[in-house]
């Protein structure tokens, strides 16, 4: 795997975001409308915690609270692990690994969110050879006659 960095990786991302007091039903229509699987909780400009849609199944719905009721603060993690855009991306899959969550938050050197990476960036660059090995593997084919 080619060492990507980070910084690479989340250039022209908009980082989606809430408050504590922002509902889970609000949050959830933010991210679905955005097409992402986490947000991040920002208090006074620093990450006060992550909000994913595995927080939303498990404790949320698994749960039996309220969507409309319940709010980011009582089902977020707080004070999520982070990681600097100037890491490889390989920093961030064995911190997902060993912590078992999907998205890292990314900040700068003073601490200040400027995006996420989760797990499914990883595959980015490896699911796009694999669709072109799959076009090559089925042109081959089609023209040998299979």
């Amino acid at each position: 795997m080619p060492r990507r960095l980070i910084n690479d990786i989340i250039a022209g991302q908009t980082l989606v975001t809430a408050t504590r007091s922002t509902t889970v039903r609000a949050a959830c229509k933010a991210m679905a409308e955005r097409r992402v699987g986490a947000m991040l909780i920002i208090e006074g400009g620093r990450i006060a915690g992550i909000f994913t849609e595995r927080d939303a199944l498990n404790k949320v719905l698994a749960g039996g609270l309220d969507p409309d009721t319940t709010t980011l603060q009582a089902v977020m993690v707080a004070n999520p692990q982070t990681i600097r855009g100037d890491r490889p991306l390989e920093h961030a899959l064995l911190m997902m690994a060993d912590g078992g969550f999907r998205h890292v938050p990314v900040v700068d050197g003073a601490g200040a969110p400027v995006g996420m990476v989760s797990a499914r960036d990883a595959l980015g660059e490896d699911l796009l050879d694999l669709e072109r090995d799959l076009r090559r593997r089925d042109e081959l084919e089609g023209s040998i006659g299979y």
